[in-house]
């Protein structure tokens, strides 16, 4: 939890230094990719412009003079003019690339296979394409490839406590921090996160062990309601449809792996139906949410 905490912090830090936009998600799933988010929005997803991808490979109007300059082609594609001075979004050659320059820019593929960059994995998967490998090609975590140790069932009941526990936190960080330059939460988001930074009850951040993680949740549940929906609300916005696909899951996803083992193995147990989708029902449920408090109304 440690780890998680400086990760926010840091990742916090970032935002207030820079309230920007905060680029779109990773795609890990052959599908249409979000467009950028607002700073603070999901602190817990990184900066992701690199691994950004847009279905439409011509989204804006083709100037004249250059008929590249608004193209916005697909990540792993570069526009190039044609022959009628038109504009075609082409595969990128991976030796094109920049290099790393830091060890965090390295991407580890469902290949198994560091990349360079993140850049570098989506060339791959795009000189790939209508191929098996180009399919099964995605990014699966941030980093080198390391080995991650098998998640084992004990370990996996633990998960939840701590993620619920540090959802929560970021959530009352994220309002001890906001003001009218930041606007690191909406009017409606800080008005519920107030009454549980004000609840005396609330239990502060630090190393908790679980039976008390486990206690807290039983005693102040309705503290965690909100904080639950509101990263399902921050993740499903590409389409904002109550269904989370692999790459709307990826920015909070890939950080946490290296981490956190048991991070794949909860959420692909999250997706009961096994339909490559978590619904908001399938997400509260995992995180121990009751079925009568499961409210798509608190995707604010």
């Amino acid at each position: 939890m440690r780890a998680w905490i400086i990760l926010y912090l840091c990742l916090a830090g970032k935002a207030l230094a820079a309230p920007q936009e905060l680029a779109a998600e990773v795609e890990v799933i052959e599908e249409t990719e979000p467009e950028a988010l607002p700073v603070g929005a999901n602190p817990v997803q990184i900066s992701t412009g690199d691994f950004e991808e847009t279905e439409d490979d011509t989204k804006k109007e083709i100037d004249t003079e250059n008929p590249c300059e608004n193209i916005h082609c697909k990540r792993g594609k570069v526009c190039e003019p044609d022959e009628n001075n038109g504009a075609m979004c082409v595969c990128q050659n991976p030796a094109t690339c920049p290099p790393s320059t830091v060890e965090f820019e390295k991407v580890c593929g469902t290949d198994n296979s560091t990349y360079d960059s993140a850049c570098q994995l989506f060339a791959t998967k795009c000189a790939l394409e209508g191929t098996k490998k180009g399919h099964k090609l995605h990014l699966d975590y941030i980093g080198p490839c390391k080995f991650i140790q098998v998640c084992q069932d004990s370990e996996l009941t633990e998960f939840p406590l701590r993620m619920r526990d540090w959802l929560k936190n970021v959530l009352v960080t994220l309002y001890e921090r906001d003001n009218e330059e930041n606007n690191l939460l909406t009017e409606k988001q800080k008005m519920k996160v107030k009454k549980m930074y004000e609840n005396e009850k609330r239990l502060q951040v630090g190393e908790h062990s679980v039976d008390l993680l486990a206690h807290d949740f039983e005693k102040n549940y309705n503290m965690f309601v909100f904080p639950v929906h509101w990263q399902f609300g921050q993740l499903d916005q590409h389409p904002a449809d109550k269904y989370l696909s692999h790459s709307e899951l990826a920015p909070l996803r890939a950080p946490l792996v290296p981490m956190e083992h048991c991070t794949t193995r909860f959420f692909q147990e999250c997706d009961a139906d096994n339909d490559k989708y978590i619904a908001l029902e399938e997400w509260a449920m995992c995180f121990g949410i009751k079925e009568e408090d499961i409210d798509g109304n608190l995707l604010i």
